[in-house]
């Protein structure tokens, strides 16, 4: 549906854009077109303000930016570098606002816990498809790490993700491997463990090793199904109160 514009919005008066954003801009563009690969050094900050006829404060601040979105690195007596872009840099860009979403309306943490179902099952079917028997291997030692965790509640939980991630990048896709790791950095912050709930962590290996064992038996539908039990059974475990 095409809403109609607000008649103040069109008659507002045109701003003048600012020099640095105007410098960003034509930077960006240099990255767009390859004429700046990744690694390569940015003009020195002289020839930018010769290129774009600008002072030096609009071209700093334009090279901030850059830096600040993950597009370049900023180093200390010498010239910035072009970095390679990945998908890790772009959640990186959403990282805050996700987690500012997710603090002021806690029926997020619902519907990120309802997508992390849809994309781990999703995962495990490719994943199971590219198991080798050295990521099976992989997968098993990551187990047993987390089992050298136990007792440890923040060390048990980052080995938990480092599980769970460890499967994501099993479909060599980066974006999934990239969103999982995003989603469970995000939800790790509501983990408030029910303390009446005894034996959680023994459960927890147990489905891990049991996961890998379908796995490796290229059992598809029966790893995706105790996956899914298994984040089912860990939802309490994610609490916004």
């Amino acid at each position: 549906m095409i809403t109609k514009p607000d008649q103040d919005d069109i008659d507002a008066p045109i701003l003048r854009q600012k020099l640095s954003d105007q410098v960003f801009d034509r930077l960006l563009v240099m990255v767009r077109t390859g004429e700046l690969s990744p690694g390569d050094k940015l003009p020195s900050e002289r020839a930018l303000m010769e290129r774009f006829n600008v002072g030096r404060p609009a071209v700093r601040e334009a090279l901030q930016t850059l830096a600040n979105k993950g597009l370049i690195t900023i180093a200390h007596g010498e010239r910035s570098r072009v970095n390679k872009l990945t998908a890790g840099i772009a959640f990186d860009q959403v990282d805050d606002i996700a987690k500012l979403l997710l603090s002021t309306e806690p029926s997020n943490l619902e519907n990120l816990k309802q997508f992390r179902k849809i994309l781990e099952a999703g995962s495990i079917q490719i994943a199971v498809r590219n198991c080798t028997a050295d990521s099976i291997a992989e997968l098993r030692a990551l187990v047993e790490d987390q089992r050298s965790k136990l007792g440890g509640e923040k060390a048990f939980i980052e080995a938990d993700i480092t599980f769970h991630v460890a499967i994501a990048k099993l479909t060599e896709n980066p974006l999934i491997q990239t969103v999982t790791q995003a989603m469970l950095s995000w939800l790790s912050a509501y983990y408030k463990p029910v303390l009446h709930w005894q034996g959680r962590e023994d459960t927890t290996l147990l489905e891990h090793a049991h996961i890998v064992d379908l796995m490796e038996r290229e059992d598809v539908s029966g790893a995706q199904r105790l996956l899914l039990d298994h984040l089912n059974r860990s939802d309490p475990l994610y609490d916004s109160n």
